[in-house]
């Protein structure tokens, strides 16, 4: 049994203070699952992070059998609570390389010897640490991968085998922050069902925190539903869900795109990736498909199908073996594979957003406009190649530079570093940009976006979770590009804030043209924002037409049952 009263954290930031708990308080019995939503921001993980004793709070305690925890309690009181519970966080892949089932064993050793060495298959108490491990392992369904080594595990397998090492350590509270929203509908349902597995054999309190609403409504016996740091109400999922969802926005219509003219063209693509001691993964196979203007495109299917890998060769930050992409440039057909001086002007056409998408913290969401516009401004290439030339840098370097404004910041920086550069080479290649410039590029994107111009002079912190996504796009906007590509950036967002982000996404589509191609697992986003989808499965584009019937396609495909529940019920639109 867990007992939570009325809780209060705050944060201090800049000498300002936030009340993120305002006087939490609830329960959860043994073998109830208790779900926890509610918008990005509202408080839902930091929860988590108090009951795991990860972060403190500054007043009202909670009680695990029969254990009071308050602010300032005793070491030993946390050290229970590390002892007694256990947390799965959505992105934490910390795995012993070697046989998957050698993790559990060195959790398990932990208890016995208090450190993760593995012991000799000879040691006495050997055979009881493999008999447990195989329990857990058959608790999280992965018995069969028992030999297998970790590090070849798919992530929707690691994941589970992360929750295992979780229930090795025997705690009598599990806590699961967003354990399944990044991944592909068949992952989601494999886990889900363990989770369902869990509650029935271990009989321990649960609490999930997720924003997908059928997550609870296939998982949770109760939901909280948070809202500025206040549970507002607390009770039966679908009732509680409903009043989460009143205020969600009607859809934007889709813009009517008649015709069908394409802007990018895949033709006879071809390719192989291949990882150390699993062989071949990936193996496309003249791969051929074209993007029209003016239209949403979604990149949809399983985990590992190659979606991402395929939209990266799309966008020229990996090329092909074989096979050719090009690109309607001025009236040419240009192949971005190949180096010619016309493909800097084509990438400045062209802005990227990528997984675990974010604004700087440090800056104001003016300075980072003016740093896209720097780099993508309609002049900037003309400075840059003034000031190539007075630099001694080749155009070939230049588009290389360039590119790397694309990639992550440790493929940039390991780039440069060959490249005898320093990160300053930007500042030193690309023209400033003024105040009232930012200002007049902005303000037609804010307007479409639905964000205040005051937004522009706060950082990320002083800014609202939906906010904060809405600016990152202005921030790929700003430079109104003709084509922009995403990959899965809204895993994360809440439906009511993602609906904000669909509608402003398909105003962008209407008012600018904007070819817009997304990878996304989130089938109701697909649904909604696009206008063709295409299945990829095993490297092949097996399906490719209405989003609602590709969609549903790979929701068969997955045997995804938790999608019965979805959100249609909940809202009025």
């Amino acid at each position: 049994m867990l007992e939570v009263c009325n809780l209060i954290k705050d944060y201090e930031f800049k000498n300002e203070k936030k009340r993120v708990l305002d006087n939490i308080s609830f329960n959860v019995a043994d073998g109830e699952i208790l779900g926890i939503t509610g918008k990005s921001g509202s408080g839902k993980s930091t929860i988590l992070k108090i009951l795991r004793g990860l972060e403190d709070f500054d007043s009202g305690y909670f009680e695990l059998e029969g254990e009071k925890i308050e602010p300032g309690s005793e070491k030993k009181k946390f050290k229970f609570l590390a002892c007694n519970s256990a947390i799965h966080l959505q992105r934490n892949f910390g795995l012993w390389n070697g046989p998957a089932i050698e993790n559990l064993i060195r959790r398990l050793n932990f208890l016995v010897e208090g450190h993760e060495g593995l012991p000799e298959q000879d040691a006495p108490n050997y055979d009881e640490l493999y008999e447990e491990a195989m329990y857990y392992m058959r608790l999280v369904r992965l018995e069969y991968k028992a030999q297998h080594s970790s590090n070849l595990l798919s992530g929707g397998e690691k994941q589970r085998l992360i929750l295992a090492r979780q229930l090795a350590a025997r705690p009598h509270l599990l806590l699961l922050d967003e354990p399944v929203t990044m991944t592909d509908p068949g992952t989601k349902q494999e886990m889900l069902d363990v989770i369902k597995n869990i509650r029935a054999e271990l009989n321990i309190p649960i609490v999930l925190v997720s924003h997908l609403p059928e997550i609870h409504l296939y998982l949770a016996d109760r939901v909280a539903y948070l809202e500025d740091g206040r549970i507002i109400e607390i009770g039966e999922a679908e009732k509680v869900l409903k009043h989460f969802l009143r205020d969600m926005k009607e859809k934007v219509a889709l813009s009517e795109n008649a015709n069908k003219e394409p802007i990018i063209r895949v033709k006879g693509l071809s390719n192989r990736f291949v990882l150390l001691r699993v062989g071949e993964v990936l193996k496309f196979e003249d791969i051929s498909l074209e993007i029209n203007k003016g239209e949403i495109t979604a990149l949809v299917g399983p985990s590992g199908s190659g979606k991402t890998t395929l939209l990266k060769m799309i966008e020229g930050l990996r090329y092909p073996k074989e096979g050719e992409i090009t690109y309607l440039h001025n009236g040419k057909w240009l192949n971005i594979t190949d180096f010619t001086t016309q493909r800097l002007d084509l990438r400045r056409k062209m802005n990227i957003m990528h997984q675990e998408f974010t604004l700087s913290p440090h800056s104001t969401i003016r300075e980072q406009l003016a740093f896209k516009l720097r780099l993508k401004g309609e002049s900037s290439l003309e400075y840059a190649r003034e000031k190539a030339v007075e630099l001694n840098i080749s155009e070939e370097a230049l588009d290389t530079i360039y590119k790397l404004t694309e990639v992550s910041e440790e493929e940039k920086d390991k780039t440069l570093r060959k490249m005898n550069l320093s990160v300053d080479i930007y500042t030193k290649l690309f023209p400033n940009i003024t105040k009232d410039t930012v200002d007049e590029h902005a303000r037609d994107i804010f307007e479409t976006l639905d964000l205040p111009l005051s937004v522009l002079d706060k950082t990320p912190y002083q800014i609202s979770g939906g906010e904060h996504v809405r600016a990152y796009i202005a921030l790929a906007l700003v430079s109104r590009p003709e084509i922009l590509m995403l990959d899965e950036p809204f895993g994360d967002l809440d439906p009511v804030t993602l609906r904000d982000v669909t509608n402003s996404l398909k105003n962008i589509n209407r008012e600018f043209g904007t070819t817009i191609v997304f990878v996304s697992h989130h089938t109701d986003f697909i649904k909604e924002a696009a206008h063709r989808a295409l299945l990829i499965d095993n490297a092949e584009v097996v399906m490719d037409g209405i989003p609602e019937e590709v969609c549903n396609k790979l929701i068969d495909m997955s045997h995804a049952k938790y999608l019965e529940h979805d959100i249609n019920g909940l809202v009025g639109n």
